[in-house]
């Protein structure tokens, strides 16, 4: 299994880049939030990838963040979606959005992909939420700086972005220990986006 690959990228095009690594292309399917965020050619970066093998075919996926990476082999680990919806979904949203999609039961946001019909989107929400229904705690975050382990609540954004990140494969108390020093009253994907940062800064 390819982990990720770090090298130079030598070709895009539309939900596809060629990195080069060890003088091998790897040619990778990957998403166009993934595409607006790499260097242009001839410059380095690192993907993250998922290795696809079927009975005629070998892909290998690449990905600019873990999160997109994780939000990817969640969606097609939900029946009836392959590597192309997830892709479609992974391009027209962030993981951010459509882990905020999921928890609240937003199945018509997601239709807004290409090739995403309301009966894919609606196996979805019900397949990803139902991992994730009784997993966010109750009680209240104690949000001071330097918590190491803080107490938590069903309260506000904190506890919308918390059943958001569980959809993303975070329980709460990986995540918690990272929201010492986020706002609460940020909006719920800037909640989400901040703790994701701060765990690849660890």
């Amino acid at each position: 299994m390819i982990y990720s690959l770090n090298g130079t990228v030598i070709y895009t095009e539309p939900n596809m880049v060629v990195i080069e690594c060890g003088g091998v292309g790897y040619k990778c399917l990957t998403t166009m939030n993934t595409i607006r965020a790499l260097p242009s050619n001839g410059e380095k970066a690192k993907v993250y990838t998922h290795m696809i093998v079927r009975e005629d075919a070998v892909e290998l996926c690449g990905f600019a963040e873990q999160s997109e990476l994780n939000c990817f082999r969640l969606l097609t680990a939900v029946s009836g979606v392959g590597a192309k919806v997830a892709i479609a979904l992974l391009s027209e949203f962030t993981p951010e959005q459509i882990a905020v999609a999921v928890s609240s039961g937003d199945s018509k946001r997601l239709t807004r992909a290409n090739g995403v019909g309301n009966k894919i989107a609606q196996r979805i929400v019900l397949e990803l939420k139902d991992k994730v229904k009784n997993i966010t705690p109750t009680g209240n975050i104690d949000m001071t700086a330097g918590t190491a382990a803080p107490v938590i609540v069903s309260e506000g954004n904190i506890s919308k972005a918390l059943g958001a990140l569980a959809v993303l494969g975070y329980s709460p108390d990986e995540v918690t220990p990272f929201m010492g020093n986020i706002d609460p009253n940020l909006p719920v994907e800037r909640i989400i986006g901040e703790t994701l940062k701060a765990i690849g800064k660890k």
